[in-house]
């Protein structure tokens, strides 16, 4: 990964938020990859999902006043920049283009959780 990019550069498995947390800062993928996971109350992670260059991640603490809901660690080294919540609300007043593709990734994201949970119902009955 090249020097003097923004962002900053995280080890293989090392991790960058994790669930339980508080957190006031969402997250852009800038190289590489991170992994997406959730831990049970028994311990266990569950892999949800790998986001790659251009990815975002950790946005609902943006908006929300609760804590980190997975936990989301480098898969292989990755660059990720940290936006703080005033520069993001900044940027969204600045461009409402942003805010449209930030609430689309959003509502994607909220339909393919629906899908899995109405898949895995089917399963069980």
């Amino acid at each position: 990964m090249g020097r003097g990019a923004l962002g900053k550069v995280y080890k293989d498995g090392e991790e960058i938020i994790r669930q339980g947390k508080p957190g006031e800062s969402m997250y852009v993928v800038q190289g590489g990859r991170v992994e997406v996971l959730q831990h049970s109350k028994k311990g266990r992670e569950q892999h949800l999902a790998y986001l790659e260059a251009g990815d975002f991640f950790g946005e609902m603490a943006v908006f929300e006043k609760e804590v980190r809901s997975a936990t989301v660690r480098a898969a292989g080294e990755a660059r990720v920049l940290k936006v703080d919540k005033k520069t993001l609300l900044t940027r969204l007043r600045e461009d409402p283009l942003l805010a449209v593709n930030l609430l689309k990734t959003m509502s994607h994201r909220i339909r393919e959780l629906d899908r899995e949970v109405s898949h895995h119902k089917k399963v069980r009955l």
